[in-house]
Order: structure tokens, then C-alpha cells, then sequence
């Protein structure tokens, strides 16, 4: 049976620098943007409506489709020969039950968290539609002609529950109010682009594992994902050498958006985590 530990958060706050960086341990596979909790959900979801496991029973049908969905889980990394395997995808906050029924019991469920200031993730959601749109129609012009012609309205719609910040951030909240907070652990992008090693340490005592010495000043990129296929350019491509950043969105973003209603709200709600842990 593989170890298997979760990976999920904000986008745009540093999932595939830390998963490049824990993938530096011989004894982890880490994964780009996994879908395999995809496939479980709609295993899951199907099982339900076919008729032949409706009639044999619902103890017998249950048992089974445990037995078939962790068979699933655990057969997608029977590649790897490593004994730890961390999978990235956002949407496992919305499943931990889920995960927890797979993975032997509610004390198994680790998530690792990413999160970054929510101005900053606009910011940098901003940035990479004004690049990829420089020479390509993105889906989300395609899908939201009228919103993708403002950095306003770009801003609203990447915040809006069906899209990529809105979705993240109510998985977060909602994974806390459901009593999943001992179970998450937060990793600040600014913290792990400022402090690396000590960042990387807490990881490692979260989740158990024996320390490794990491190389942050050349980290190679060993998971990667085709960004053109979402349409957009360098999703997923890091700098090598880990180091700070200073602030986006004050580069980014003019009065016009910063006077806002919705920037006001942003602003009450960009470290929302740190209410979480106290700080």
C-alpha cells in the first residue's frame, strides 16, 4: 500500500514550486495536476445509478465500490516504486471524506494547503491573461466576451464561485467549518519563497516524514503540465532558484480597480487563513 499525502490550496500560490521541491526526495513521486480524484468522484457517482449494484444490496454494493474506488486510487501510482506518493488537486479539499474512507481512516488524511495573499493571486491570474491573450483567445474571452474586456471584470469572474479563486477559497473554508482543520496544513507562498528550509522542515514534522536536505537555489522541474491546452501561457513553469517576491498587485491593479466594492472585499478576506491559525 502506498503513503499517500494531498496537496491543494489557492491556485497561483505555489503548488508546482513545492511539489518540484519535495520531489527532490528520492523517497516521494509527486504529480502535476493529478485527475484522479475526478475519476474517483465519477466512479462514485455512477455506481449509484446502475441498476445491477442498486439490486444486489446496498451493505454488499457499498463494500464493493470501496474496494473498486481505493483499488483505483491505489493502482494509479503502482508505476512509482517510491514508498510516498503526493497528489495535487484543489478539488480534494471538497472530498476528504472521501479520502479518508481510501486511505484507511481520518488519522491518514494529510493535506498540505497552499495559500498566498488573494490580491496577489489576482494579480498574477492577471498577468497571465495579459500574456497568453497578447497573440491567443483564451477560453475565458471565448466564454466571457463582456468580462474579459476589464481588469475589473476578470478580477469578478476569476472570484467567482464556478471559477478558479472563488471554487478554491470556498474548499478552504468550508473543509475548516466541516472540522478538517487538523488535518490541513497551511503553507504561505511569501513564507516559502522568504524561508524555504524552515518552511520545508514544518512539512516534513506535519507529515511525519524524516527531514531531507533540499536544494533551493536550483530546483529542477520535474512535473509539468501542456498550459496550452488551458490556454494560457506558463501555468506551471518555476524559477529555478527559490527566492522572495515582492508584492503584484500594486504593479498590477490601478485606482480603478483598487477604488472598488469588489477590491474592498477582497481586501477584508486576503489572508483569510491566518484567522485559522490564530494570527
Amino acid at each position: 500500500m502506498k503513503k499517500i499525502y494531498l496537496v491543494a490550496g489557492l491556485p497561483r500560490s505555489g503548488s508546482t514550486l513545492l511539489m518540484n521541491i519535495l520531489g527532490q526526495n528520492p523517497r516521494f513521486y509527486v504529480t502535476p495536476t493529478s485527475g484522479i480524484l475526478d475519476v474517483l468522484v465519477q466512479v462514485r457517482n455512477e455506481w449509484d445509478k446502475n441498476n445491477v449494484f442498486c439490486a444486489m444490496g446496498r451493505r454488499k454494493s457499498e463494500t464493493l465500490k470501496h474496494d473498486v474506488l481505493n483499488g483505483i486510487l491505489q493502482s494509479y501510482f503502482r508505476h512509482t516504486d517510491k514508498a510516498v506518493c503526493i497528489d495535487k488537486s484543489r478539488a480534494w479539499l471538497e472530498y476528504l471524506e472521501m479520502a479518508a474512507e481510501l486511505m484507511g481512516g481520518r488519522d491518514k488524511v494529510k493535506v498540505i494547503v497552499v495559500v498566498r495573499d488573494l490580491r496577489d493571486v489576482l494579480a498574477s491570474f492577471e498577468m497571465v491573461f495579459r500574456r497568453s491573450s497578447a497573440l491567443s483567445q483564451t477560453p475565458f474571452e471565448i466564454e466571457n466576451l463582456i468580462k474579459s474586456k476589464t481588469a475589473l471584470g476578470r478580477m469578478e469572474y476569476f472570484l467567482s464561485d464556478n471559477a478558479n479563486v472563488g471554487r478554491a477559497y470556498n474548499s478552504i473554508c468550508d473543509a475548516v467549518t466541516r472540522g478538517w482543520q487538523d488535518c490541513m496544513h497551511f503553507v504561505e507562498y511569501d513564507q516559502l519563497t522568504t524561508s524555504p528550509k524552515n518552511t520545508v522542515d514544518g512539512i516534513y514534522e506535519f507529515l511525519d516524514e524524516a527531514e531531507f536536505i533540499h536544494d533551493f537555489e536550483s530546483v529542477e522541474q520535474i512535473t509539468f503540465e501542456d498550459d496550452f491546452y488551458y490556454g494560457y501561457k506558463d501555468l506551471h513553469t518555476i524559477r529555478q532558484q527559490v527566492k522572495p517576491q515582492s508584492a503584484q498587485w500594486p504593479k498590477v491593479f490601478d485606482q480603478i480597480v483598487q477604488t472598488s466594492q469588489t477590491w474592498k472585499e477582497v481586501e477584508e478576506i486576503a489572508q483569510f487563513w491566518r484567522t485559522y491559525l490564530g494570527r
